[in-house]
């Protein structure tokens, strides 16, 4: 998700502030908060219990694109591992609003207009379900995730392909003579959010969601509606609340981030992070399994390394591969001599690029560098 107007993160479900997020964003933030957070405020009075009575009435119809059954062996049994499937009430937040916006689900429309548009389109949320609907495994990354960071998380999401709709308006990819090369999302919130027209047609599945999980999106992942395109980070592709969709170019139109330094570009880097053991932690001495996951996505993960210390890099075991837009688990059994060691992992995506060990931090499209962990074998 895109970075905060003033950010409030709930990564992985643990409540509080995002202080670096804050300190990233609070100098953009501090004249538009009183403004912020006076419209998040009405927003969420004003038809409430409306919107929550339009949630709660929601019953998803059955996707005509169902995703494929999980792999058993996509999920290993290591204590302290993340689940592949992260929990609606678990998976990170960094909101785009000060206050999260409650929309009545039956009043809501979403236009579709701009450059390159044949035919202006306006769709109503019951209009969006009766469309043929797909469900698709994606993992979804914040561009303020640091290296080994929490805000990543993966989920099964049901929606419309956003490039149907774009072509039912008679939009085409520059690739194929369009006009538009950028596409800019709108929230009820104000936010806008640029991204690349031609990933969108390319023949991913981008999607604008309904669906998240087996549940109507709840209202802190963007009831009633979102966008997600896999393989971009949040803050160019995965509005919540979305109500707008314009076709411009990126010469033309600067969305929020953007102006403010970060790139108009974000294809999600290779990466990769160890959950167990846990940094400073005191394991055993022993065969100790140190696990975690490593993301690439619309790439896929087709190598994850470790190395103890200074010592050679050594293969990981890999968990099965969903698809190329989920992140991949692995694990290595590791031989935990007493004293102190740094384990550190990297990944190689599909392809064949490995992560670099170049240390850059979020800004301007997305940290880099290798994950360490420093622990005290007993």
């Amino acid at each position: 998700v895109p970075a905060l107007t003033a950010p409030r993160a709930h990564p992985q479900g643990e409540e509080g502030w995002d202080r670096r997020g804050f300190l990233v964003a609070a100098a953009a933030a501090a004249a538009a908060s009183t403004a912020a957070g006076a419209l998040g405020r009405t927003l969420n009075s004003r038809n409430a219990q409306d919107a929550i009575a339009s949630r709660d009435a929601v019953r998803l119809p059955a996707p005509a694109s169902p995703a494929k059954p999980i792999p058993a062996g996509a999920q290993l049994r290591v204590p302290g591992l993340s689940p592949f499937t992260t929990p609606n009430d678990r998976f990170y937040r960094v909101d785009t609003a000060l206050v999260v916006p409650k929309v009545d689900a039956n009043t809501w429309r979403l236009r579709l207009h701009g450059l390159g548009v044949r035919k202006e389109l306006e769709f109503t949320y019951r209009e969006l379900l009766e469309r043929p609907l797909i469900e698709r495994e994606i993992t979804l990354c914040c561009v303020s995730n640091e290296v080994g960071g929490p805000y990543i998380g993966n989920a099964r999401w049901i929606g419309v392909r956003l490039a149907d709709l774009l072509k039912e308006a008679g939009v085409k990819p520059p690739s194929r003579g369009g006009k538009a090369d950028q596409i800019i999302a709108r929230s009820v919130d104000g936010m806008t959010l640029g991204t690349p027209v031609e990933d969108v047609m390319d023949g991913r599945d981008a999607m604008l969601v309904v669906g998240m999980n087996g549940e109507p999106l709840p209202f802190t992942h963007g009831f009633p509606v979102r966008m997600l395109v896999p393989g971009l980070y949040g803050y160019v592709s995965a509005c919540k609340w979305i109500e707008d969709i314009e076709l411009t170019t990126f010469a033309d139109f600067d969305a929020y981030w953007v102006k403010r330094k970060w790139a108009r570009k974000a294809p999600i880097k290779t990466q990769s992070r160890i959950d167990t053991p846990k940094p400073f932690g005191r394991p055993e001495a022993g065969t100790v399994m140190v696990a975690g996951v490593a993301w690439a996505q619309h790439r896929g993960i087709e190598k994850v390394e470790i190395r103890v210390d200074d010592g050679p890099w050594r293969p990981a075991q890999l968990a099965e591969q969903t698809t190329i837009d989920t992140w991949r688990q692995w694990s290595y059994p590791w031989r935990a001599t007493p004293g102190g060691h740094t384990l550190t992992v990297r990944a190689t995506d599909g392809t064949g690029e490995t992560q670099t060990e170049r240390r850059t931090g979020t800004v301007p499209d997305g940290a880099s560098g290798w994950h360490s962990v420093v622990v005290t074998v007993e």
